[in-house]
């Protein structure tokens, strides 16, 4: 099994570098686990303090269980991927069945910075963008995904995203084995990542 980590800022493009690899592969091939969808339930605090939580920070994870699932994988179990609402931000209560395949991808903003977590990687990638791309790409997202409106984004941006990212994604760069700037517009860096890809499956 092939497990790869692609972390970098709120905004930075992750998802549209994971979702470029995986057109380019042999479907069923790939198992894409969401950092997002280990966000700790908050189901037992209101709903106005629930919203005033720093996704941005570490402490925000459960960490212990995104390794717990990783380690089942590559014994060839399945695991049971919990769901996750921001509108409500609590665990739904539905999860989603995984089955081991022959190669994992972890995305997230803070997944290089947990020490577990990266010594099970097989390929360390830091997604780079420009701070004010990452922004418009972040207002974008909340308004349309996330129920909230621009002064609620901003608010956020200044409050918890901007300091976290300089505190606890941007120093993690150090631990990536490639950094990738310009996200899913770069074409030359995803290819090699999926030619990557390829040579260890055919191995």
């Amino acid at each position: 099994m092939l497990i790869i980590e692609i972390a970098g800022g709120t905004g930075s493009g992750k998802t549209t570098v994971v979702r470029r690899i995986i057109e380019q592969l042999p479907q069923g091939e790939v198992t894409v686990l969401p950092q997002d969808s280990y966000y700790r339930d908050n189901a037992d605090i209101p709903l106005e303090e629930r919203q005033k939580i720093n996704f941005d920070h570490p402490d925000s994870l459960e960490f212990e269980l995104l390794v717990e699932h990783l380690k089942r994988l590559k014994q060839g179990k399945t695991i049971e991927l919990p769901t996750y609402s921001y509108l409500t931000c609590t665990r739904g209560e539905k999860t989603i069945s995984i089955h081991p395949t022959q190669v994992v991808i972890i995305e997230g903003i803070l997944i290089l910075g947990h020490k577990e977590l990266r010594e099970l990687m097989d390929l360390r990638i830091f997604v780079d963008a420009d701070a004010n791309d990452r922004l418009s790409r972040v207002i974008s997202r909340d308004i349309i995904e996330r129920g909230r409106d621009v002064s609620q984004v901003l608010d956020r941006y200044k409050e918890t995203v901007k300091p976290s990212h300089l505190q606890f994604i941007e120093p993690t760069k150090r631990y990536a084995n490639l950094i990738v700037p310009q996200g899913g517009n770069n074409k030359v860096a995803i290819n090699l990542l999926k030619q990557y890809i390829e040579q260890n499956l055919n191995s």
